[in-house]
């Protein structure tokens, strides 16, 4: 099954948590702090792998949870990182942060790799937190979250050319003719339910990458007969070779397949009609072809090479254009720069750090930061003095003050409700 297209949720790894501990020695009684770190949680990767064509494992994993980091323990003992999921997903992969709109990767290439979710860093023992003043902490942390994101990931197959055109005017028997490719061929409409890829080697020993595309109809680009769903198939390529059934043996104008076409491929994406386009006019061996060419010709100032995929006619003429027309084009990416995501922009970003509102006598207070302070933190003695101090640092307290909050009302972050103090 091609699978070309899912929506997934990953869940990267939390840190291990912190353990609080106290040196236990025979002739030392009252031993420093002696707690180790939690481990860092897993990352999730993607990674691409040649051999895979198609998104279906990910069709049946919506959810990929990474594991957490192992717990720090006495003595001083740090615990162990988790090991990264690595997921392999077929190259020319795209992974979209469903949240932000950003894209977080383009993957074109034999072993890229990018971290789609980064593990939490482990939480900190107590020994960590030894001062002049404090001594022998007695607290330790939890460890921080790893990221959750809803991902869209796509794939856009890496083809140099792509055979556009409407149902059975021959694009399969073309590229079963130039490759060694063997899709299937069938005389009914829409015997192509998915794209086909043929490495094509021309008679002077150039090779590309071709590209047999669904065919496409009137409303193609708006969901019509297989719709958009292959569309963005072509916007990797870097021509676009367009088969028109020049005899018109299916009952329609081939002018008027030619001007359907080119409104679906702009209608879907404008940068798709400005590509490099030639005209393979197929089926030239039946009757009608050679009138209806005169009149395409006398319309259309475009290169047009005439072919019989049937008979193996005109192909090599038609594929020495295509490589011509390769060689003058480089290969550009596909998305503009600031369409990726930036570390340096969340790195920098100015957000609004929490949010307060009044749920009627209570004030619940949310945001990302607060909330990572809140499943980082045991709640001991000295863990809630520390979190209710990081609290008033980061200006809460002022902003209930500010909203009327009184000494004695209740406040909520998640699921704890406390009370407020001065």
């Amino acid at each position: 099954m091609f699978v070309d297209e899912v929506i997934i949720k990953v869940k990267a790894g939390n840190g291990g948590d912190g353990c609080t501990a106290f040196r236990r020695e025979k002739y030392i009684p009252d031993g420093g702090p002696f707690g180790g770190n939690g481990g860092k949680g897993a990352n999730i990767i993607f990674k691409t792998d040649l051999g895979l064509r198609t998104l279906l494992d990910l069709r049946y994993n919506k959810l990929i949870k990474a594991p957490k980091g192992a717990n720090g323990q006495g003595k001083n003992k740090n615990g162990r990182g988790a090991e990264d999921v690595i997921i392999k997903v077929p190259v020319g992969t795209t992974i979209k942060d469903m949240d932000t709109g950003f894209i977080i990767a383009d993957l074109t290439k034999e072993n890229d790799e990018v971290i789609v979710a980064h593990g939490g860093r482990g939480g900190r023992g107590n020994t960590a937190f030894a001062t002049a003043s404090n001594p022998a902490p007695n607290f330790s942390e939890h460890g921080e979250p790893g990221e959750e994101k809803t991902l869209k990931v796509e794939l856009r197959l890496l083809a140099d050319v792509g055979f556009v055109g409407m149902p059975s005017v021959g694009k399969s028997t073309i590229l079963s003719k130039i490759s060694a490719s063997k899709p299937k061929i069938a005389a009914y409409h829409f015997t192509t339910l998915n794209p086909n890829l043929g490495v094509v080697r021309t008679i002077d020993n150039r090779t590309f990458v071709a590209a047999d595309l669904p065919g496409l109809i009137k409303g193609a680009s708006l969901g019509e007969g297989l719709g958009d769903k292959f569309l963005k198939h072509i916007e990797r390529t870097r021509v676009i070779a367009h088969v028109l059934d020049m005899s018109g043996s299916e009952g329609r104008d081939p002018l008027e397949d030619y001007e359907t076409i080119n409104k679906e491929l702009k209608d879907f994406d404008d940068k798709l009609i400005k590509k490099p386009q030639i005209v393979i006019a197929n089926k030239m061996d039946l009757e009608g072809a050679k009138e209806n060419l005169v009149r395409f010709k006398q319309k259309y100032n475009v290169p047009v090479y005439e072919t019989s995929a049937i008979n193996s006619t005109g192909l090599d003429k038609a594929l020495i254009a295509i490589a011509d027309e390769l060689d003058k084009i480089k290969q550009e990416p596909l998305f503009e720069e600031d369409s990726f995501e930036s570390h340096v922009l969340y790195k920098f970003k100015k957000e609004q750090p929490f949010t307060i509102t009044r749920d009627n006598d209570i004030y619940v207070v949310k945001g990302k930061e607060v909330e990572k302070l809140f499943k980082m933190t045991k709640f001991t003695d000295e863990g809630a003095l520390r979190f209710a101090r990081k609290l008033r640092k980061m200006g809460i307290d002022e902003k209930l003050l500010e909203m009327g909050a009184k000494y004695g009302d209740r406040v909520q972050i998640m699921d704890l409700i406390f009370e407020f103090k001065e």
